[in-house]
């Protein structure tokens, strides 16, 4: 992920949803976000609350598989964020591992909008209300649909989350073994893809002391 100069970020705010940051911010790495995530889920997009006009920013989805964190009871409501009909937002890219969605870079430099009946994998937090709220910051990837069965981002937040549960010494180590390892294996397309992702994440890290 590349750093945002602070021009840029302002620009694509929108007056009625905007977002602010602090000079020098930059975007979080792939893997800072699995690690900062209190729930990551891939879930279906059921509806919006719009017969609640008290929470009109309420998205309810159904989930399918915990990739870190333990697996909700039942639906889940994910605050912040809304469904629109199939059609009116597009969906994300499954070949796109560094870039967030389009949507994050309007309005409120996250993604908001989500169609019904779509599947998605959330990072998700909870805020001091109790309630499930997005766990990114401005232009993460922390909402992507997985439009397609065996999509790579899944596979890759899988990885991280083992990455970001072990020791930060051995980071590293499991970074490189597996970019080397996705890199010798030629039968499945997506290995280059992946390889570059967790290249630029090893690129991120500190420089071994």
């Amino acid at each position: 992920m590349r750093a945002w100069p602070l021009a840029a970020l302002l620009a694509c705010a929108s007056p009625a949803l905007a977002c602010s940051v602090v000079p020098g911010y930059r975007v979080p790495t792939n893997l800072e976000l699995v690690a900062d995530a209190e729930l990551i889920v891939l879930g279906r997009v059921v509806a919006g609350d719009e017969a609640a006009q008290e929470h009109p920013g309420r998205l309810r989805v159904d989930p399918i598989e915990a990739l870190k964190g333990a697996m909700p009871g039942g639906p889940i409501a994910i605050e912040g964020a809304r469904a629109v009909a199939a059609g009116q937002v597009d969906l994300s890219n499954p070949h796109e591992l560094a870039d967030a969605h389009p949507d994050s870079f309007t309005g409120a430099c996250i993604r908001r909008n989500f169609a019904r009946g779509t599947t998605v994998l959330f990072f998700l937090r909870r805020g001091p209300d109790g309630r499930w709220h997005p766990a990114g910051e401005p232009f993460s990837r922390w909402a992507e649909d997985v439009p397609i069965e065996g999509a790579p981002w899944p596979r890759l937040v899988r990885f991280y989350a083992e990455v970001a549960a072990a020791p930060v010494h051995r980071r590293r180590a499991m970074l490189e073994a597996e970019r080397d390892r996705l890199l010798a294996g030629a039968d499945d397309p997506a290995n280059a893809l992946l390889a570059a992702e967790i290249a630029r994440q090893i690129a991120r890290l500190p420089a071994p002391g």
